[in-house]
């Protein structure tokens, strides 16, 4: 039987898959080096809100993330500023 610490180590490691593996290199870049970096000190709700996010289509995302079209209320959350205020240059 799975341990509780193993189900989260998984979830973790699928959630930085997905991430670094996008289809559109600058998420890749966005959201990869943001797991890396964050996805650890992540609670429950923002692992919730990372995957949900996920789920979209990169286009919309990145247009969102730019400030190109307004952000759906719906991801208008603390998460999705922590996103925004990560450093993806920094490497």
């Amino acid at each position: 039987m799975d341990t509780e610490s193993d189900v989260h180590a998984v979830r973790l490691r699928r959630l930085k898959f997905r991430a670094w593996h996008r289809g559109m290199r600058e998420m890749d870049l966005i959201f990869g080096r943001f797991a890396d970096a964050k996805l650890p000190e992540l609670d429950e709700a923002d692992l919730a809100a990372f995957e949900s996010l996920l789920d979209e289509q990169d286009k919309d995302i990145f247009s969102w993330y730019c400030g190109e079209v307004p952000l759906p209320l719906h991801y208008d959350t603390p998460f999705f500023a922590k996103l925004r205020a990560f450093p993806v240059h920094r490497m």
